[in-house]
């Protein structure tokens, strides 16, 4: 294959190859190519009233837990042919995914902004306080962060979009956070929560699964000391995605702006 582009394909260094900048654009070609493909044969099915295709997700944490699974499950009902790898990536994450063609689209809350990124739903989620149901501030019909940080805090990495917001407000209103726990993995952390004063935070598309939480409660967190988040869909600039994954992303769209407008 180099002989016949005339380049190298490959930087030869002591410890192995890498890809050269040539090979970059090789492979993204190639990429792009078994992309189409893929697309085609999914248009082919879609003939016959069958759609088939595999669908290639990349999301936050926060959607794996209810929302997600409730969609795969919602849409191969009607298509059983259609198959799924998703993924999970932090806010910050969404980008290479998407730029390798490893994933079809990206759902993230609170995503770090790239120029890539093509937008197809933004909706809005505020910030909600968790904890054991016998907290002192399970009473309350809204708690501050000022209320929340005179407890423990169990929060998610600063990776992750809920975080993010934290340590947001927490900077403005010179709020210290006493963290004694730190996961990406949301179960976990409501797990922890268990018997303890200790406080977490979510936004609501958790809270559809609350049910398997019944020591729980959740108060939402004043929108004086945060502003709602954004719960992002979307694909890669440019990309015309295979049906099944096209049409996956219009269910989920429809789906948030359903629950949560925006």
């Amino acid at each position: 294959m180099e002989e016949e582009l005339g380049v190298p394909l490959f930087d030869r260094l002591p410890s192995g190859v890498r890809l050269s900048v040539a090979g970059e654009i090789f492979i993204h070609h190639v990429r792009s190519q078994l992309t189409d493909m893929e697309k085609v044969k999914s248009q082919i099915s879609d003939l016959s009233g069958e759609r088939r295709g595999h669908v290639s997700v990349a999301c936050g944490q926060a959607l794996l837990e209810q929302f997600m699974p409730e969609m795969i499950m919602r849409y191969r009902a009607k298509h059983p042919g259609v198959t799924f790898d998703v993924r999970v990536c932090k806010r910050n994450g969404a980008r290479q995914p998407l730029m390798d063609y490893s994933a079809d689209i990206a759902v993230i809350f609170e995503p770090e902004p790239f120029h890539e990124f093509q937008q197809i739903v933004d909706v809005p989620q505020s910030v909600e306080a968790v904890f054991d149901k016998n907290h002192p501030l399970s009473s309350k019909a809204s708690v501050r962060l000022s209320d929340c940080a005179e407890y423990p805090l169990m929060l998610p990495s600063m990776s992750n979009g809920v975080r993010y917001l934290i340590e947001q407000s927490a900077v403005r209103l010179a709020q210290p956070l006493n963290v004694i726990v730190e996961s990406d993995n949301h179960t976990f952390l409501k797990q922890c929560l268990g018997g303890t004063e200790a406080v977490s935070f979510q936004i609501p598309i958790h809270s559809s699964s609350e049910s398997i939480f019944s020591g729980i409660s959740v108060v939402s967190l004043s929108s004086k000391d945060i502003s709602s988040g954004r719960l992002c869909a979307g694909h890669l600039k440019g990309r015309t995605l295979p049906v099944a994954a096209a049409r996956f992303l219009e269910q989920i769209s429809n789906e948030l702006h359903e629950r949560y407008g925006g």
